[in-house]
């Protein structure tokens, strides 16, 4: 409980820190949140690493649904998290290169644990999820396939660290 109320203290004062409008503190900000956030307990991988554009990666979304349903990066596949279940995914290879992605990581982390768990080889989490995906100038799809700015924000708390993109809610 402590660290839970630590962490939501944390939260706010980095946020009240980014309202100010101080551009160095927002990226170190952000930095400071996921290391905080994070276990640090699974592979991960950063968005701007050049294995993330090989074409044989299978990217899983760890979001709501109604997350998903906004956008996504391409040719996603939508596992969820809160009901997360590993039949979603029985038929991918477990030697398969996959990387599980959320929001900013946090329960990519949890999933891509179970896939691990679960007998996966090659599982990674992403890195700052996908704001840091959008904010970084990568393309995100909307339901229909067709490329879009508008990101699910999951709350306007955490929708501060989506800085390009259209912020849904």
């Amino acid at each position: 409980m402590k660290a839970k109320l630590l962490y939501i203290m944390m939260v706010l004062l980095l946020a009240t820190l980014q309202s100010c409008g101080q551009q160095k503190v927002e990226s170190k900000a952000y930095q400071t949140l996921l290391q905080g956030l994070l276990s640090h307990n699974v592979p991960e991988v950063l968005v701007s690493d050049s294995m993330i554009k090989d074409s044989n990666i299978i990217f899983l979304d760890a979001r709501e649904k109604k997350e998903y349903e906004v956008s996504h990066l391409n040719n996603a596949i939508w596992v969820g998290y809160d009901d997360f279940n590993i039949e979603r995914v029985k038929d991918i290879p477990k030697t398969s290169e996959v990387i599980v992605y959320c929001s900013v990581g946090y329960r990519s982390e949890k999933v891509t644990q179970q896939l691990e768990e679960n007998g996966f080889t090659n599982v990674s989490n992403l890195y700052g999820g996908i704001f840091e995906w959008k904010n970084q100038g990568h393309q995100v799809v909307d339901d229909l396939g067709e490329v879009t700015d508008s990101i699910h924000a999951f709350d306007k708390t955490w929708g501060i660290w989506l800085k390009k993109g259209i912020r849904v809610y």
